[in-house]
């Protein structure tokens, strides 16, 4: 497939005299998809019923008679202030009670009907008018569902709903005070009308009650964009996709996906580096300008996994952002490496945010492929230079890895409920076990908790499934691979409950967790031979060969057949202690990269990425800073 380059663009903002020069200017750089639209609400209808469509035909026509792809957004994450005075009580409610009011973006609750009704009527009107157009060759519902902590509210239109969800999923409410284990603190329910939100209460809430408000939260998202997708699928054969953020993971983006084509996700390395990736402030100063190595790859793989193999950036961070504790600049040739990274993970399409830097409102200072005078910025430059490599450039996609990591959405969620020690994530412990993957220059696909097939991957890892279905633990324990195991799988049930036995109760794995504690980060429990368990550690109960030992003598890390059983939170020592003799072992060759080099694997090619701040040397050869290199196979 044709790898390409787009941008944001917002006709809105400037004078329609010089749409036309635009276009023209994005079709020089080679770009071809330009996403249009998701925040043009209020001028599409200042108010009610007051339809002013005339604009964006325009605009898509100029567009797309300069021979540019059109992406149509959904407006629905900025509803107009009159929607606010039709609907009061439409806006999301935070978790101390305080409604999120109107003047940003992303004010409404999934759970409104009233406004659901109104995201139907205006998606169907842009459907209808825009579903045949030539121009308009994909879609994108909404924009970045759970940015700003808006998938969680607390309004009462949640709380009816989140009734009626449970009332669906238990039946009657003696069967949930069971699940639930209400008994203690005599919390017994006598009606689903009883049951509150589990926010404002003295202490604590039961675990069991907000691991089922979080999915009913995700659930309202995946209903709230189903209906978009329905609408637009009754008007347009083109490919539908919705936008997905970084180290968002309040809501199934797997579920989400199941409706959609594509998958696409907005990347901003540098920005994250200061407030997502989890990593200390010497790192961050080594990587101030270049963003973590593995942080947006991570993402990649993920979405790509959640796109069923199709997944784009539409959101590729062009130079400083506006929204970071600290915004600096990239280093000359990172928006060149992001994008062949991303291309390297399989991308179809890299689009940059966004065409020309606002002067006005809450990002005048986030940067764009122009200057607000017009002149080109730095990530225009570099766009040119990628379109014209794409240009005489292979085609490049990315074959099954030799390495399964699996990734559930439900599992954070439980992690998010009862995390048992300060700072402890189910996202960053999967992340840090791919992190330790990547520093040996192993390529890993990411796949979901609902995987069952794990035909042709010569590992598979699983950290941290706090809740494993049956059949995904008789799944893994037929695997014809080594399987890598917790911490704290299988430690709940369905319904947030210690099992008996006690877990992680896994088919062919003599292991039982009989106790569980958290660590200070500052007093890590040490391995004979290097590395320690930081953070969180389990006692361990076995008869499997123990691979790995505390300097205590206690058991961390217990193997019996092909499945292996990690006790622990291991830091990077200690993982890549687990990995290296089983990629050994698995016939997956591995390698001693060091700083910021990373490589990965593709039909045909070894892509290598740099994001050290000074050139370094490859088994392919030498890689300057910020630079990509490419590596036949």
């Amino acid at each position: 497939m044709k790898r390409t380059l787009g941008t944001c663009y917002y006709p809105e903002h400037w004078p329609e005299e010089i749409w036309e020069a635009d276009a023209r200017r994005m079709a020089e750089a080679g770009l071809t998809w330009i996403r249009i639209g998701e925040f043009a609400w209020s001028r599409l209808e200042p108010s009610p019923g007051d339809l002013r469509f005339d604009w964006l035909d325009r605009a898509i026509e100029v567009l797309g008679q300069t021979g540019l792809k059109v992406v149509l957004g959904t407006p629905t994450a900025t509803p107009p202030r009159w929607m606010i005075d039709r609907h009061p009580d439409m806006v999301a409610v935070d978790v101390n009670g305080h409604p999120r009011k109107f003047g940003s973006r992303r004010h409404y609750c999934f759970s409104h009907e009233g406004y659901r009704q109104e995201s139907d009527r205006i998606v169907t009107l842009i459907a209808e008018r825009y579903g045949k157009n030539p121009h308009v060759a994909a879609w994108q519902t909404d924009n970045e569902y759970g940015c700003h902590d808006t998938i969680i509210s607390y309004s009462e239109a949640a709380r009816d709903a989140f009734r009626l969800w449970l009332k669906a999923r238990y039946g009657t409410v003696e069967a949930l005070n069971r699940a639930w284990g209400n008994v203690f603190w005599s919390m017994d329910y006598l009606s689903f009308d009883d049951i509150d939100l589990p926010n404002l209460t003295v202490t604590e809430p039961n675990p069991s009650h907000t691991l089922a408000f979080r999915r009913f939260s995700s659930d309202q998202v995946v209903h709230f964009n189903k209906r978009q997708v329905n609408i637009i699928r009754a008007h347009s054969d083109a490919p539908i996709s919705h936008n997905y953020m970084g180290r968002i993971t309040d809501f199934d983006h797997f579920k989400v996906g199941d409706d959609l084509d594509i998958a696409t996700w907005d990347s901003y390395p540098l920005g994250f580096l200061e407030d997502r990736v989890g990593a200390d402030d010497a790192h961050k100063r080594t990587f101030m300008r270049q963003g973590d190595p593995d942080f947006q790859a991570f993402h990649h793989d993920l979405y790509r996994a959640v796109g069923r193999g199709r997944w784009w950036v539409m959101e590729q961070q062009p130079g400083p952002v506006n929204w970071a504790p600290y915004n600096p600049a990239p280093l000359p040739g990172m928006m060149r490496l992001w994008a062949w990274e991303a291309y390297a993970h399989g991308a179809e399409a890299v689009c940059y945010f966004r065409w020309r830097q606002a002067p006005f409102a809450q990002e005048q200072m986030h940067a764009g492929m122009l200057r607000p005078d017009n002149a080109d910025a730095p990530a225009l430059i570099e766009a040119r230079q990628v379109a014209d490599e794409l240009r005489n450039a292979p085609d490049v996609s990315a074959p099954q890895a030799p390495v399964a990591l699996i990734f559930d959405y439900e599992a954070d969620f439980a992690w998010t409920t009862q995390p048992h020690g300060a700072g402890l994530s189910y996202f960053q412990l999967v992340f840090d076990t791919y992190k330790a993957l990547r520093k040996i220059g192993v390529s890993v696909d990411i796949v979901r908790g609902e995987t069952r097939d794990f035909t042709g991957y010569r590992i598979v890892a699983a950290p941290g499934l706090i809740y494993m279905p049956q059949d995904l633990k008789q799944a893994l324990a037929e695997a014809n691979a080594p399987v890598v195991l917790g911490p704290r799988t299988a430690a709940r049930n369905a319904d947030m409950v210690v099992p008996v036995p006690l877990p992680p109760d896994m088919p062919g794995l003599e292991v039982t967790v009989s106790r569980v504690e958290s660590l200070r980060p500052d007093m890590p429990m040490a391995l004979t031979g290097g590395g320690a368990f930081s953070g969180y550690r389990e006692e361990l109960e076995t008869a499997a060969d123990v691979v790995l030992k505390l300097e205590t003598g206690e058991p961390a890390v217990v193997r019996q057949d092909h499945l292996i059983y990690v006790g622990g939170w291991g830091d990077a020592t200690a993982l890549q202690r687990i990995y290296r003799p089983l990629c050994e072992e698995a016939g997956i060759a591995t390698r001693e990269l060091s700083g910021g080099v990373r490589c990965r694997d593709t039909d045909g090619f070894r892509i290598w990425t740099n994001y050290g701040a000074e050139a370094a040397e490859t088994p392919a050869g030498r890689i300057e800073a910020a630079g990509v290199l490419f590596e036949k196979l």
